[in-house]
């Protein structure tokens, strides 16, 4: 059985209402029902109106230019532009033209091509692509399922004190399936967001087949190749956890790179080996693995999304995403009255920005920006983390610079305020640098506190557990602490804006080593991407230094 025309069977309305159109008004370029002619007659009374059948309505040539009273007949093709008489024999005299209605008939039946592919070919494939992505979303959220049941069924033989080990193997999984989750739900965002946009696209090529305007059929300009150009797949490879027992003798996993093997032993020698292996993860030379320039005025801040992009910001309004290549994927113009005082990503892999002269967190959905935060009067936010339970964490400053604090939100509401400790001292120092901040694997709140040269943590209560103030790392220089990450391993990471090196300490405040090899010039920015490697935005340069630091 023959599949119908969609376009056949479409049903030509009236300009004036909702009834079919029978008639059309060749001086207004109006389609009319038979209702509605005396109505359009009596409203422009004053007015010639030339009303025939719709199958005999003309052409509405666009009058020239440069010579009033003139229609553009035909069209030059040596300069692609409507032309009147007085124009083929004037400025256009000897350029090949072409009839305008040949003009006319050629760009439509090209617009009705197009239009039929994008509605009938192209949406229909984004539609099923959509679909097979929301199919490997649910596939690798069962996966997940499966392989965290296996950990725990796995975790009841092993015995108490390696606790420790199975939280770092806990927290490697959460991440590399948050990334996966996050690069999929990207990718889907990036269809879904197109879809709307091509059927507008359609809805308005339809209008101008339907209205015989020239113009507008002339001045078409395709979005057809930006259409065919799908977002390409992404590869989902899922790691898989291999343990084997001999019992009384060895306990030994396996998921992926991170290995872990136990022998019977006691409490205080199973601890240093736990440590062992955490340090043997990292390289004894880190590696730099590209430089990417950026072009963003004094770059500030660095956020990766997946794999091998990330957000960036400096000082002005606009955020940039770009590629480990140095392409510019994406843009966003924020509210901010000056530029961004942070970015993040949340887990679902939106972006969002702190403005501390408006006081407020915001959130960019779909490519409209949303307030979720308006700090209290006299408050200001500064730097941002979004945590694996949803939290949003601020750290603000008072307008006069005299008192810090981290607010964890849940939504709009306050959970906690950390400022002070046990005896009601202040935390942290007041001075005019806001404090960066994260947070660990094991619940550790962890600022660096440029105004004291020092990192400070806490625990998830808000009490202090240990500071570092650089001393073990013996720099030449004094140690000035700038942004800070963590990482799968629960290390700590912080940039040293005098001594241009980083310093990567255990989750317990222990000095591990310094990366200082990659020639890393002022650095500020800093994130850690889905395979482990280190962003580290150089606010002079303008550039990214992507860095391998662990096996």
């Amino acid at each position: 059985m023959a599949t119908p025309n969609p376009q056949a069977q479409e049903l030509i309305t009236c300009d004036l209402c909702d009834n079919s159109t029978q008639q059309f008004c060749n001086n207004c370029q109006l389609s009319l029902c038979v209702d509605c002619v005396s109505k359009h007659v009596d409203k422009l009374k004053y007015q010639q109106h030339d009303i025939v059948h719709f199958k005999d309505r003309k052409l509405d040539f666009p009058e020239c230019e440069f010579h009033s009273n003139q229609r553009c007949e035909a069209h030059c093709q040596q300069c692609d532009v409507p032309v009147c008489l007085k124009c083929i024999f004037g400025p256009h005299n000897g350029h090949k033209v072409k009839d305008m209605p040949g003009i006319f008939n050629d760009k439509k039946k090209k617009l009705e091509k197009e239009t039929k592919e994008i509605e009938c070919t192209i949406i229909p494939q984004y539609k099923k692509k959509n679909e097979e992505t929301e199919s490997k979303l649910s596939s690798i959220m069962a996966e997940f399922d499966e392989l965290d049941k296996e950990k725990e069924k796995h975790r009841k033989s092993w015995h108490q004190e390696v606790d420790t080990i199975f939280n770092n193997l806990g927290s490697l999984m959460k991440s590399i399936k948050e990334n996966l989750l996050a690069a999929l739900n990207s990718h889907q965002s990036k269809m879904k967001n197109q879809i709307p946009d091509m059927t507008q696209t359609v809805k308005k090529n339809k209008k101008i087949l339907k209205s015989n305007n020239v113009s507008a059929v002339t001045n078409y300009k395709s979005k057809l190749e930006e259409y065919r150009n799908m977002p390409t797949d992404i590869d989902v490879k899922l790691p898989s956890l291999k343990t084997n027992t001999i019992q009384g003798r060895e306990l030994s996993l396996e998921l992926g790179e991170y290995k872990a093997s136990l022998t019977q032993t006691t409490l205080s020698s199973l601890t240093e080996e736990v440590s062992y292996l955490s340090l043997q993860k990292l390289l004894e030379q880190a590696k730099s693995i590209t430089t990417i320039p950026t072009g963003v005025n004094t770059l500030y801040y660095v956020v990766c999304v997946g794999v091998d992009e990330a957000w960036v910001s400096g000082e002005d309004k606009t955020i940039r995403r770009v590629d480990i290549h140095g392409s510019v994927r994406d843009t966003v113009t924020t509210t901010c009255k000056y530029w961004p005082n942070d970015i993040t990503v949340t887990r679902q892999g939106e972006l969002v920005y702190s403005d501390g002269p408006n006081r407020t967190v915001n959130i960019v959905r779909h490519g409209r920006t949303e307030t979720l935060i308006t700090t209290p009067q006299g408050w200001h936010p500064g730097q941002l983390c979004c945590t694996k339970s949803g939290d949003i964490l601020v750290s603000m400053i008072t307008t006069d610079f005299s008192q810090h604090k981290i607010v964890r939100y849940q939504g709009h509401t306050v959970n906690q305020e950390i400022d002070r400790d046990e005896d009601g001292e202040p935390i942290y120092k007041g001075g005019k640098y806001t404090l960066c901040v994260v947070e660990n694997n094991n619940g550790d709140i962890v600022a660096s506190d440029t105004n004291a040269d020092t990192v400070v943590v806490v625990n998830k209560s808000g009490r202090v557990r240990f500071r570092y103030d650089g001393t073990p790392a013996r720099r030449k220089k004094s140690f000035d602490p700038r942004h800070i990450v963590t990482d799968s391993m629960s290390h700590i990471i912080v940039t040293d804006w005098n001594n241009d090196c980083l310093h990567i300490l255990d989750q317990n405040g222990q000095f591990l080593r310094c990366v200082d090899n990659c020639g890393l010039d002022n650095p500020k920015g800093l994130s850690v991407d889905s395979e482990g490697r280190l962003w580290v935005g150089l606010c002079d340069s303008e550039e990214v230094k992507v860095i391998q630091y662990m096996k």
